[in-house]
């Protein structure tokens, strides 16, 4: 413990940064003008100002180094203690509203250390203010210590000038050995995250990225804390080295230190009662509030903790929300939802559109011999109530478990499943395609949700919030595979036949394709879901590839209705001039919520390590180039599926092909409604939902109807909408 030191009262508030680290030719404030952008022209006191700021109780060892502007009212000055070089805007009998709190403007009942005033501020009660500018019209009252180092961060993952390598902030994401840690910064994106922390193995890109963050934020010693226009703190215990932009506003906070807060008039960020918040970076629009603690964390924008809410060694994507839950060492992309207490998410990657229930223990290091566990789930991840996991754990796009503690690490290659713990039976459980088959409302009205809520004003990323796209389509063909493997297996098997892993192949392939009804009667399993020795057992196969076979179909036409239409292609010859397209079935990655292609995210990583790509705007202008190509290299991948799925080739197609194809989509357009509809008609069917209910009139007034809900309508509204749209489509092209 450090011992207090003894100083002659006249240097206090002087000598902020030392002669050592302050630039040939300047002085200490030469950081502190930069950043000072109010344009007030400050002047000395009048004698007959200072005899009146003196009358009003206010003092200062050092009079000529207050400095005011024209317009200073100092009878709106009273009991303060001036320390340093303090420059004062207008005051003017005025007062200050925001909600039911009013304040008179002016500086009252505080000692001022070495700071910064624009026009027109509330200063009341503040103990001790060291250090920072504060902007225009800004209310700081009841505040116990409001302090800057000069050595701040600001939530940057920097070293100061002079400091010592082991001070640098990091997150220690995905893996809580530290092997996959990353220097946050102020506008890191969910891609930079995502990109830093999995290719550990390209020693050369990893120093390319620490060179890009420390090239962000200036190394030299010396700035001050800011506080932006218009930002209201009140009510606070400790606040130190923080960077907040205008229109925040802070309640009852017990803590904030080393932090970048954004916010502006349009995405305002808000903190409020007994949070403890270290070592950040908090986005636009963001809410903190009811005893929410955070520690080495970015929190993107319009995303919110809530209610006790922990995040310690994690980044939180855009649009996200955590209530009443602790998630540590993970990464997490944006449309992230998990509520209520005992919910802990720790040592993982989450892809987004996620929402963990009550209950769940997203991951576990028990089993293993350190902490070095991770877990991976593709988006749309839906872990069920009271769920325990075990690290390592991996799941493809949109898995859903049902509750149980699952006592072995997992491996779930096949997206849109049902993953059920069968303890009696011994046995793990997996239903392919069950949102298809039993959730679609669900599984809908979730994208358009996730759409709704996307609230940025950066979206140099360009999200996918649909549940058929590259990534999920390529795990739907990996899972067809997976199902006639081992349907074709089972029945070898049922048999007692070995046969070559080709012919495994085929022989699964002619029984799903045929629709034989002995495949309902084969027990089918999976090898290499779950690490034990007991059964994996597949369940509702044949439905399940009827299902993915017809989404993949769907994907393909739907995209190539958006093409004629975006294009405005009006006959036959130019239509068949854009099934030329050049398309491949590339593997994509979900980077922070953004599908890229990997052969463009192989190129990205060697124009970083060349040095073509410079910086971290060069990076995001990557991701903003890929976003306006986005939508064609969707119609390409989409295309592909098209031809993969149904055997047409780009030579061979005919109109009679593409008519048939129109009509088999509307089919399958038609099923996916009718099963939106069905699966939430089922709320209103189930006795147990009906019992709680003295009447049928009751139950509507509380629930409502299903046939008046605004959802269904809207997908109904949309398959008419399809219909024409094929109608017109035949119609248009003569077919």
């Amino acid at each position: 413990m450090s011992e207090s030191i003894k100083k002659p009262i006249t240097s206090l508030g002087y000598n902020y940064v030392s002669q050592e680290f302050i630039p040939k030719g300047k002085n200490e404030y030469y950081l502190r003008n930069s950043q000072n952008k109010s344009g007030i022209h400050y002047r000395h006191l009048t004698a007959a100002e200072k005899k009146s700021l003196i009358s009003f109780n206010n003092t200062s060892p050092n009079w000529n180094d207050v400095l005011v502007c024209d317009g200073l009212d100092t009878s709106l000055i009273k009991n303060c203690t001036f320390f340093g070089l303090v420059r004062i805007g207008k005051l003017e009998k005025l007062f200050l509203q925001h909600h039911d709190i009013r304040q008179p403007v002016g500086i009252y009942n505080s000692t001022i250390i070495s700071c910064d005033f624009g026009n027109n501020v509330v200063v009341n009660n503040v103990a001790y203010l060291s250090h920072f500018i504060i902007g225009n019209e800004v209310v700081l009252t009841n505040i116990n210590e409001m302090a800057t180092s000069d050595y701040a961060k600001f939530g940057n993952g920097i070293v100061k000038a002079g400091e010592e390598e082991n001070v640098r902030i990091w997150l220690e994401v995905c893996n809580e050995n530290t092997g996959r840690k990353i220097m946050p910064f102020n506008g890191m994106l969910p891609g930079d995250a995502y990109l830093w922390s999995r290719y550990r193995d390209d020693e050369a890109l990893m120093k390319k990225f620490k060179s890009f963050t420390e090239k962000i934020v200036d190394k030299q010693r010396g700035y001050y804390g800011i506080v932006g226009d218009k930002t209201v703190i009140k009510n606070c215990g400790i606040i130190k080295d923080i960077w907040v932009g205008s229109h925040a506003y802070f309640k009852g906070i017990n803590k904030l230190k080393n932090l970048t807060i954004n916010s502006d008039i349009k995405n305002k960020t808000q903190i409020g009662e007994g949070c403890e918040l270290v070592n950040g970076i908090i986005g636009f629009g963001c809410n903190i509030f009811y005893g929410a603690k955070a520690v080495r964390f970015i929190l993107s924008s319009n995303s919110h903790l809530k209610y006790g809410a922990r995040l310690i060694n994690s980044y939180l994507g855009n649009n996200s929300t955590i209530s009443c839950c602790e998630v540590l060492n993970s990464l997490i992309f944006p449309a992230h939802e998990q509520h209520h207490n005992n919910s802990f998410l720790c040592a993982s990657l989450i892809m987004g559109q996620s929402n963990i229930a009550a209950g769940a223990t997203i991951g576990s290091n028990h089993n293993g011999r350190g902490a070095d566990g991770e877990l991976i789930a593709g988006r749309g991840f839906w872990p069920g109530l009271c769920v325990s996991l075990k690290h390592n754990s991996k799941f493809a796009s949109f898995t859903i478990l049902s509750k149980s503690a699952f006592q072995n690490e997992l491996n779930i290659p096949i997206p849109f499943s049902l993953v059920s713990d069968d303890v009696s039976n011994g046995k793990l459980v997996v239903m392919p395609a069950y949102w298809f088959l039993h959730n679609m409302y669900a599984l809908v009205r979730n994208e358009t949700k996730y759409r709704m809520r996307d609230l940025r004003e950066d979206k140099t990323q360009t999200l996918e919030y649909n549940f058929l796209a590259p990534d999920s389509i390529n795990e739907i063909f990996t899972a067809l595979n997976l199902l006639k493997q081992f349907t074709g297996k089972a029945f070898l098997d049922s048999k007692n036949e070995k046969i070559s892993e080709e012919n495994i192949l085929l022989i699964g392939e002619k029984l799903l394709e045929e629709k034989n009804p002995l495949v309902e009667k084969l027990e089918i399993f999976a090898e290499g879901f779950e690490n034990s020795k007991r059964k994996v057992q597949l369940i509702k196969v044949a439905e399940a590839y009827k299902a993915f076979k017809d989404v993949l179909l769907y994907y393909g036409v739907n995209s190539i209705l958006q093409q004629i239409a975006e294009k405005k292609i009006t006959n036959w010859k130019a239509l068949l001039s854009i099934f030329q397209t050049t398309s491949k079935r590339n593997e994509w990655i979900n980077v922070g919520g953004q599908l890229i292609p990997k052969p463009s995210v192989t190129i990205l990583r060697r124009d970083i390590c060349s040095g073509k790509i410079k910086n971290w705007n060069e990076v995001h202008n990557f991701y903003s180039v890929n976003g306006k190509a986005y939508q064609q290299q969707k119609f390409e991948h989409a295309l592909s599926t098209l031809f993969e799925i149904t055997g047409v080739t780009k030579k061979s197609i005919t109109a009679k092909d593409f008519k048939a194809l129109l009509v088999k989509s509307l089919a399958i357009k038609s099923w996916m409604v009718k099963n939106t509809h069905q699966s939430k008609a089922k709320d209103f069917k189930n006795p147990f939902r009906k019992m709680v209910y003295e009447t049928n009139n009751e139950m509507k007034k509380v629930l409502g109807i299903i046939d008046e809900n605004n959802f269904i309508l809207e997908q109904k509204k949309d398959l008419e909408q399809y219909k024409m749209l094929v109608k017109s489509t035949i119609k248009q092209f003569t077919l």
